[in-house]
């Protein structure tokens, strides 16, 4: 059993990422006046839609760095032998030594890498699911880390692959549990920031460099980055650089015993950055230790506190590749920005900050590159480095306020990001959207006319509510009142306006679909129904022999084969509409004139008009 060092060799060590991845008009004439009617009629079905369903939301409870596995150590479950090429092996972390209860959910882990030689890549995933297309790290030979989150698998294990031999060590310092479950941890963003950087100055957060063998407290949150005394964990990126080899570097929560773990090597003496989520120790500070003579520089990107206003939580996905410059626009050098919401991995808008594992792959030396939220101006922070321009990975936890993030490249290269996971407030608190109504029924509604009723969508929960848009179906209705995507604050409301214009006569059916970006029950439908009533339009011109002014005209008729006229109604206007109609029934009409003086004319000739059907 080897027991000497947490990751070291005796010669040069390093790691690897894979490449892949209807009227009818009836015109009559009646003597000297002129009748014409006009049959109108008009007409929706609802909709059934499931939405994807987000994976559960988690929050972190910290460990004391602990030691996993070792392939390096005696054979067993945890132990040897060193992995073969084009191998998989399973190790069941709730029965390590860690103490890892079997209710753990997801893990964060070190992944490190001693290889015989060039290793193509390695992959960690949850054991009984399906290797992804994705690397967690790659290597040229040298001994390599990388952090990773990933979800337990069957009985609470994860599979690892490598291309070629290696032997293998995981640590742990970490685990993700439901929300809600004591004593768990919320995720709090922060704008990537400088926490201590030991080439600085001296003082508690500067230099000086760290000797060969020697340990040092850093009091994380006495530093300008915002962390409060309720930080439990921070979410650092650490990065060496050494005087010479470095053997490697250790991280834990200060007041605790230095755990037998590594958080990265730099065996050539490059240097070489890893993410860690580190407990918090005494006075909320951690400690480092180094092999050999090296500054370290922390950078912190958001730290975990009990569960309050902002606390996020996180969702695993599939991994999945957001970006692979190699198969678009190729290397580049300064800034490049990555829509992250409106690429193929499509995480919701309700995410706050994106777990990735970031490859670079440079086309010489890169001295660093750096990723931020989009929008903010660049931190003074790094997330790696490749400056001998090697392929490096580093896991990265980076906050977002508009679903896309920004990267920075000193020098030119090409960039892979792929997706793990992402924070955003739970379900419970995150944005919701409540409308007024299920369903509109317009009635009965003449054509030529309209009616208009309204929905209330209405922002609920804690936090904002996206809606894409509102479309609608149905021949005669219509939407108004807002322009979409409309960003509803949390108790905002807008009130959309439905329009039903029959263009037929009959019974019609609609929906009005609302889409928004929530995790959950992003669609809303609106069931639509109204009835394009049957009229019948008379329109007459005035008689052209009357001795005295009309003054109004007397609307008579007699329904079906019957030869009774009766008095409809009488108007001053040359034309009338008949609503009082019914289907599959025959009308006759015939207009009277009437003057001044009350007297009336005789009856025109009439019309006949049969109501269809619909």
């Amino acid at each position: 059993m080897i027991t000497t060092s947490p990751i070291m060799r005796n010669r040069s060590e390093y790691l690897p990422l894979w490449t892949t991845s209807m009227p009818r008009h009836v015109p009559t004439r009646i003597g000297c006046l002129f009748l014409f009617a006009a049959m109108l009629f008009t007409p929706f079905t609802s909709h059934a839609q499931t939405s994807p369903q987000p994976s559960k939301a988690l929050q972190f409870i910290p460990v004391s760095p602990c030691r996993v596995a070792d392939t390096r150590n005696s054979t067993g479950p945890f132990g040897g032998p060193e992995m073969s090429a084009g191998s998989t092996r399973e190790f069941n972390i709730p029965q390590s030594a860690c103490s890892i209860p079997s209710t753990a959910v997801a893990y964060s882990l070190n992944v490190t890498v001693v290889p015989s030689g060039p290793l193509g890549y390695l992959t960690v995933w949850p054991t009984g699911e399906s290797q992804p297309p994705i690397s967690t790290l790659n290597s040229d030979g040298r001994v390599k880390g990388n952090a990773v989150i990933v979800p337990a698998g069957t009985s609470g294990g994860v599979d690892v692959y490598v291309t070629d031999p290696t032997q293998v060590v995981l640590d742990i310092n970490g685990y993700f549990v439901p929300s809600g479950t004591t004593s768990a941890l919320a995720f709090y963003p922060l704008t990537p920031c400088r926490v201590a950087d030991t080439r600085n100055a001296t003082g508690p957060l500067g230099g000086p460099t760290l000797s060969a063998g020697t340990s040092r407290a850093f009091p994380v949150q006495s530093s300008s980055c915002g962390i409060p005394s309720t930080a439990q964990a921070y979410s650092l990126n650490v990065t060496a650089v050494p005087q010479g080899d470095l053997q490697y570097l250790t991280t834990w929560p200060t007041g605790g015993t230095r755990p037998l773990v590594s958080t990265l090597n730099s065996p050539t003496g490059e240097e070489v950055a890893n993410a860690a989520i580190v407990p918090a120790g005494t006075s909320g500070e951690i400690s480092v230790h180094v092999t050999n003579a090296s500054d370290v520089v922390l950078d912190i990107d958001g730290y975990f506190a009990p569960p309050g206003t902002g606390g996020l939580s996180l969702y695993t996905v599939t991994p999945c590749r957001v970006i692979d410059t190699r198969s678009g626009a190729g290397a580049f050098t300064g800034v490049l920005k990555v829509n992250v919401g409106g690429s193929t991995c499509a995480p919701p808008s309700t995410a706050q900050a994106y777990v990735f594992n970031a490859t670079v792959v440079p086309d010489g030396g890169l001295n660093y590159l750096t990723l931020w939220p989009d929008g903010q101006t660049q931190p003074v922070v790094s997330t790696l480095s490749a400056a001998d321009g090697a392929i490096m990975s580093n896991m990265a936890i980076v906050p977002t306020t508009d679903e896309s993030v920004d990267a920075y490249s000193s020098n030119s290269t090409n960039l892979i990001l792929d997706l793990s996971g992402y924070f955003a407030p739970p379900l419970s608190d995150a944005g919701t959207l409540t409308v007024s109504t299920t369903s509109l029924a317009f009635g009965d509604v003449v054509k030529g006319s309209s009616e208009t009723l309204p929905v209330t969508l209405t922002a609920s929960g804690t936090a904002p509510v996206t809606i894409n848009s509102a479309t609608i179906n149905g021949a005669g209705f219509t939407v108004s009142g807002a322009t979409f995507p409309l960003t509803l604050s949390p108790n905002q409301a807008v009130t959309l306006n439905v329009q039903f214009a029959p263009t037929a006569g009959g019974a019609v059916t609609g929906a009005l679909t609302i889409s928004s970006t929530l995790p959950t029950n992003p669609t809303s439908i609106i069931s639509l129904s109204g009835t394009g009533s049957h009229v019948v339009n008379l329109a007459w011109q005035a008689p052209s022999n009357s001795p005295v002014q009309v003054t109004s005209y007397n609307i008579y008729r007699a329904t079906g084969s019957s030869s009774s006229y009766q008095m409809l109604s009488s108007t001053e206007q040359m034309s009338y509409v008949d609503s009082s109609v019914q289907s599959g029934t025959l009308y006759s009409y015939y207009i009277e004139s009437v003057d001044s003086s009350g007297a009336q004319s005789g009856p025109s000739n009439s019309v006949t008009v049969t109501v269809p059907t619909p």
